[in-house]
């Protein structure tokens, strides 16, 4: 019953909040943005008298009159900044007629870094007194899960290095590409 009594309390704020708004916006007066005059003309309407009519004065003597420049050719606005370093000198002839050194060979690119290894970490089997460890391993297509201690050979590619609580350490059987597996349980 809460939800509903929320909603009509809700409801109840918004309409008060809509009056208010509704009713400030009659007695303001505000013209519409398509409503064409000046504020002037609005103003004398609002009090009851007729607008008056025809263009207002325009003083063009005033605006032909001479008026001082300002003082200082220089204007910085940007004082606080102190002024940009001089250009570097000039580079003699002697400097632009030797040719930079020529790179040093670095030999063949290396090799690209070896595929992450794709297997899961999903459990870990020890024995009553806790003295041996082994971790079961999966592929991730469904197959029968794989199990090895550690220094032991899985899918004859990969090398188990350490068993942890929660991870395991695998490389490559030539010792590239160690890698953390963390005990996902999938």
């Amino acid at each position: 019953m809460a939800p509903e009594r929320r909603q009509q309390l809700l409801l109840g704020v918004l309409g008060a909040v809509l009056l208010v708004g509704v009713w400030f916006w009659t007695q303001s007066g505000t013209p519409s943005p398509s409503s064409k005059g000046s504020s002037a003309q609005t103003a004398a309407v609002r009090r009851g008298k007729s607008a008056p009519v025809g263009a207002p004065d325009v003083h063009l003597k005033a605006l032909k009159v001479e008026r001082s420049k300002p003082v200082g050719a220089v204007r910085n606005l940007f004082r606080f900044k102190p002024k940009p370093p001089p250009p570097p000198p000039a580079s003699t002839q002697r400097e632009q007629a030797t040719p930079p050194p020529a790179p040093v060979p670095t030999g063949p690119p290396p090799p690209p870094p070896l595929p992450p290894i794709a297997l899961k970490f999903i459990g870990l089997v020890q024995t009553a007194d806790k003295t041996q460890r082994l971790a079961v391993l999966s592929d991730g297509r469904g197959g029968i899960p794989m199990y090895g201690k550690e220094g032991d050979i899985i899918e004859g590619r990969y090398r188990i290095v350490r068993i942890g609580t929660e991870s395991i350490e695998l490389t490559y059987l030539d010792g590239r590409g160690r890698q953390t597996i963390r005990l996902s349980g999938a």
